[in-house]
């Protein structure tokens, strides 16, 4: 029985030392979130700015596959459209 009593009382301290464990875990964790927090303020105009670049960036080359592939859409049609209605009528 006391055995018995001694293994759960060490299963109950185990219990306990992981609990507390956790808890300095997150104390740390929940600190280092408040103290990085300014920083990660200061950085956000920086991270902005750097991604607004970024999708300008990429609607400029949208817009020059575009310019490229609709004069070749154009003469593609141009030359080819003429096939196209004579195949439509045999």
């Amino acid at each position: 029985m006391v055995t018995l009593m001694t293994l759960f009382a060490f299963f109950f301290l185990a219990f306990c030392a992981l609990a507390v464990f956790i808890l300095a875990i997150l104390a740390v964790k929940m600190t280092f979130k408040l103290i990085l927090l300014p920083i990660k303020l200061l950085f956000l105009p920086i991270i902005a700015i750097v991604v607004l670049i970024k999708l300008a960036i990429l609607v400029a080359i949208g817009a020059v596959i575009a310019a490229i592939l609709i004069p070749i859409a154009i003469v593609l049609a141009i030359l080819i459209g003429p096939f196209l209605l004579v195949s439509s009528l045999t």
